[in-house]
């Protein structure tokens, strides 16, 4: 007795390992943030620890540093970040028929789909914490974003004292625009350099201030038309744990001669230290507001 297909299980290495591939040149934000494992059975939160900036003093030779008034003795405590995980999912049905006359590889496919789900969910809830920065704000949502505005943003880390290593900026394209715009000054006067160059031939802008710009639809509006918050921020301002990567399972379903295609991953997200991160909330020049 013939059969039309067969179950996909011998194919699963190549599902996972195409969502695995297409996650990883997707997200941009997992490659930005600091990245915690999670060991399964270990329950579903984990605190990271944040340390209080301590100060030393000048002491007098010969004087105890146990001794408050002659050196600086302190007492060094921590509060934490709690990042709680929680399971997210796509499942989808290949029917034998469509298998048998698709004239792609409907398996490379499905690999491809569920990878840039997951990437784009992963993205999206770390985008959502650009709103929590609190500390740090440039931009109103009124006006167009400029490089000037990178190089306030930079100022205000850099004045909080964090480190100017694994910074990081990321804006929707319609913002980024602006920026292009503003460095070329192709709405302005010509007054070239070889950033300006460098944003006209490659179309878009490699770094600022020594700030890589990133940018990606998966920023959504505020509500109002052209209006996006993005956010410059040091690798610390945010954390991802991971407690499963994306993990793809198989389920025969005779009656409807298809086979289900489930796949999951555990992660959570959240804030670290708030005045490590600038959000940046403008107003994008592309978009008209009225109806």
């Amino acid at each position: 007795m013939a059969t039309t297909s067969t179950t996909l299980n011998d194919l699963l290495p190549s599902i996972v390992a195409e969502a695995m591939f297409v996650a990883s040149e997707r997200s941009i934000m997992r490659n930005l943030v600091k990245n915690y494992t999670m060991a399964p059975g270990n329950g579903k939160t984990i605190t990271v620890p944040r340390y209080p900036i301590q100060t030393a003093t000048s002491v007098s030779e010969g004087v105890d540093l146990i001794d408050g008034s002659g050196g600086n003795n302190v007492n060094v405590s921590t509060d934490g970040a709690i990042l709680t995980v929680s399971e997210v999912g796509i499942m989808t049905q290949v029917t034998d028929y469509a298998r048998m006359t698709s004239a792609s590889n409907v398996i490379a496919d499905v690999g491809r789909l569920f990878g840039d789900a997951i990437a784009r969910k992963m993205d999206k809830d770390l985008i959502a914490l650009f709103d929590a920065f609190t500390t740090n704000v440039v931009g109103d949502g009124t006006a167009a974003m400029t490089a000037a505005d990178i190089f306030k943003a930079v100022a205000k880390l850099r004045s909080e004292g964090v480190p100017a290593t694994d910074l990081a900026c990321v804006v929707h394209p319609n913002i980024a625009y602006d920026i292009k715009a503003n460095l070329t000054n192709t709405m302005a006067n010509s007054n070239a350099n070889d950033l300006a160059n460098e944003a006209l031939r490659s179309g878009y802008v490699t770094s600022i201030s020594g700030v890589p710009i990133f940018e990606t639809s998966n920023i959504s509006d505020t509500g109002t038309a052209g209006d996006y918050k993005g956010a410059l921020f040091h690798r610390d301002a945010l954390g991802l744990a991971m407690m499963q990567d994306i993990k793809i399972e198989t389920q025969r379903d005779a009656s409807l001669r298809a086979d289900e295609l489930v796949a999951t991953a555990v992660y959570g997200v959240g804030e670290l230290y708030d005045n490590y991160g600038v959000e940046l909330h403008f107003d994008s020049s592309l978009v008209d507001p009225t109806p």
